[in-house]
């Protein structure tokens, strides 16, 4: 019988296990550390939740709409509050409401009056030449000018990829400016569009998905995939190296002090770029995956606070603030936690996410925990009007957090495509191929659990894959 190797325990390894055991496919799932989950990590004590990888889920597709009811998890699911949509951007060391419609922009103190008219010329900007991959930052300054790219992209960039604009792929990083540009000739018009396309194919933009959580935290999705996939997940398994045999592919790994091999049909490597480049794997001669040891991964720092309400002078009404690099400010963000769900702080209390490091000061992240709290507090301080000591305090340090998609990076997909051709029944899937999000990663594992379900129901006896792929079909 067929069975398909799955390497790394995060949300798109997970999916595509959880996919795959639903069609009937066996699936081993090995995980190196004594979790899954990956980045996706609650905390509770002392009244307070605090997520320490994303905050929410977005529903940007059906596929995840589809996961949380498969599992179960629709009467667990909340959406967060809807006066929490309000976003900030830091101006003059103060948060600015980001305006809502175009009436807001012409309003908000947000942009100079010269960079609201800019705004009127970017529909006569010419579209850069489909072979020419600009950085994000090139791409900005071009079409709508520097105030934008110093006041709303480098925010936006810091928020999302912790990532610098001078260095990242429009193409890649944020592929949908790039076809809007490509297709439409203005991101304006280009938007207007786009909408009705979105609606044809049932998505949803980021900026208008509903975002989601569980009463429990996020941690709910990965813990229940995790119990429905049983004795299929190795915890505390580190894969050592592959090697194709006539059968498909021989696993090797490393569990309770010894190693072992296992024979799967297939297998899908759902683990960090720089972990992959240290895998050896073997066809007929070595297959050299060090290449994406290039893609780059900064330090971050994520820094949970809890605070009396008293105690935090401005209203927490909205989803959070993202900060300039011209502002000076240590942390790249902040999330008002509590402020999306309940039962994020004791009764009286808030709770606030905030982040440090990245591209922008990757040696900030690496202080010790007291450097982080006093760095934060005294931003915040500064940025919510903050007083007194926090009430509750947790931090975590991811080493290589988020992939960046940098100028190049297209080289690294290539790379990707061009194994998965030499070597039949090795795939690559998650945020270092697929997108960065949450919800990416969680895509991720669907589609490549399709893939794989059509790989081997074109492999030679294989009738059980090909009849349940004709079944569904039907």
């Amino acid at each position: 019988m067929n069975s398909v190797a799955i390497i790394g325990g995060g949300i798109t390894g997970l999916t595509a296990a959880f996919r795959l055991q639903q069609r009937g496919i066996p699936v081993t799932l090995y995980e190196a550390s004594e979790r899954v989950g990956g980045v996706i990590r609650t905390v509770q004590r002392d009244g307070y939740l605090a997520e320490f990888g994303p905050n929410t889920i977005l529903e940007t597709s059906p596929k995840i709409a589809g996961l949380i009811r498969d599992l179960g998890l629709e009467g667990r699911k909340l959406y967060s509050d809807p006066h929490a949509d309000k976003r900030f951007l830091v101006r003059n060391r103060q948060p600015v409401q980001m305006p809502a419609s175009p009436v807001a922009f012409f309003a908000t103190p947000m942009f100079s009056v010269g960079a609201k008219l800019r705004l009127f010329r970017e529909p006569f900007v010419r579209r850069s030449p489909a072979d020419r991959e600009e950085s994000v930052a090139e791409f900005v300054l071009r079409r709508l000018g520097q105030e934008f790219l110093d006041y709303a992209i480098n925010p936006l960039v810091a928020g999302v990829y912790a990532g610098d604009p001078a260095r990242l792929s429009v193409k890649h990083a944020f592929p949908k400016l790039h076809a809007l540009e490509q297709r439409y000739g203005s991101l304006i018009k280009g938007q207007i569009l786009g909408a009705r396309e979105r609606k044809r194919r049932a998505e949803v933009s980021k900026q208008n998905a509903p975002k989601v959580s569980f009463a429990e935290g996020l941690q709910t999705l990965t813990d229940t995939l995790r119990q429905r996939l049983g004795d299929a997940v190795c915890l505390n398994t580190t894969v050592a190296r592959l090697h194709r045999t006539s059968a498909g592919w021989m696993v090797a790994f490393h569990a309770g002090g010894r190693e072992e091999a296992r024979e799967h049909s297939t297998v899908l490597l759902a683990v960090p770029a720089y972990k992959l480049a240290e895998l050896p794997v073997y066809d007929t001669r070595a297959i050299d995956l060090s290449p994406l040891s290039g893609i780059n991964y900064p330090p971050v720092a994520s820094v949970v606070l809890g605070f009396r309400r008293e105690d935090v002078a401005h209203p927490l009404d909205g989803f959070g603030m993202l900060i300039p690099q011209v502002e000076g400010f240590n942390i790249l963000g902040t999330i008002f936690s509590s402020s999306l769900f309940p039962g994020r702080a004791p009764a009286g209390h808030v709770t606030l996410t905030s982040y440090v490091g990245g591209m922008r000061a990757p040696e900030l992240a690496l202080r010790n925990g007291p450097e982080l709290v006093e760095m934060t507090v005294r931003d915040l301080q500064v940025l919510l009007g903050v007083k007194g000591h926090p009430t509750f305090q947790h931090h975590v340090l991811y080493e290589k957090a988020i992939p960046q998609y940098e100028v190049g990076y297209g080289r690294f997909k290539d790379f990707m495509t061009a194994v998965e051709s030499q070597a039949p029944g090795l795939f690559f899937a998650g945020h270092y191929r697929d997108g960065i999000s949450l919800g990416d990663s969680l895509a991720s594992g669907h589609d490549v659990a399709e893939r794989i379900e059509k790989f081997l129901a074109g492999s030679p006896g294989n009738a059980q894959a090909a009849g349940a792929l004709a079944a569904r079909s039907a």
